[in-house]
């Protein structure tokens, strides 16, 4: 009886730590508006029992431990604002409405909306985008990498989809009209395209502050140091002149 006592608490001590683990951290006040200038902010605890069963996630790519504290900033890179400095602004962003310049050359334009458009976003673990997208545009493929996605279409008709991580790679793929919702899995990647002859408006909802993009051609081919031909040559088998091809076009981020 100990013993199946001991198992029911085990698995429900790793549930729970599974919870705690896939959001970002909870806040211990009403709110925790982020602070641009230090002079501002204050330091916060940085632990609480409703997040100590796991270590906590990082709110950014990484998040490198400082052995000289004059070189730190605190939790996950930002600052807090004092609570009694916060304003109304702290949580508002006008003009979502209007319609983003797209000039990617893909046929699409993104407008985040996360902490560092709405300080007041800092530790509530949501945020926006809105994606415009040209006549046959698309939202090349990318990941969130701290963030599931559930995204609703506004105007127009999109093919979308995600493919799930090894080894099955499965395409869950579908195509959605106005007033259609599809989620992406946290981490997978997925896109959007516009298979219609007019233009469409989609807005997305993500399960985190900063739910990071990283779009895949971009990071592959354009990133800051060139990773090496033979890398790519071996990884994609495909000739060394095909890879010089790619790395010579015009990635950006989305």
């Amino acid at each position: 009886m100990k013993n199946s006592k001991c198992c029911v608490v085990v698995v429900f001590l790793a549930l729970f730590s599974l919870y705690v683990s896939a959001t970002d951290p909870g806040s211990l006040q009403d709110f925790c508006v982020a602070a641009k200038n230090p002079n501002n902010a204050v330091f916060l605890a940085l632990f609480s029992l409703y997040v100590s069963a796991t270590d906590p996630g990082s709110l950014q790519d990484f998040c490198v431990a400082a052995k000289n504290p004059n070189n730190a900033v605190f939790v996950n890179g930002l600052f807090r604002k004092d609570p009694k400095l916060a304003v109304a602004e702290d949580f508002y962003l006008a003009n979502f409405n209007k319609p983003g310049v797209i000039k990617s050359p893909v046929g699409s334009n993104v407008t985040q909306v996360n902490v560092a458009q709405i300080p007041g976003l800092n530790t509530l673990g949501i945020s926006m985008a809105r994606i415009d997208y040209a006549p046959m545009g698309l939202n090349p493929p990318h990941t969130h990498p701290r963030a599931t996605e559930i995204l609703v279409v506004l105007e127009g008709t999109l093919h979308v989809g995600f493919v799930t991580s090894n080894p099955e790679n499965k395409l869950f793929t579908k195509v959605l009209y106005k007033g259609d919702v599809f989620v992406f899995p946290v981490g997978l990647i997925h896109f959007q395209a516009n298979v219609g002859k007019t233009p469409a408006v989609a807005i997305a909802a993500l399960s985190s502050q900063n739910p990071g993009v990283i779009t895949i051609a971009n990071a592959v081919y354009g990133s800051k140091e060139s990773i090496n031909d033979d890398v790519f040559a071996k990884a994609f088998q495909v000739d060394k002149k095909v890879v010089d091809y790619l790395r010579s076009q015009f990635w950006m981020e989305n």
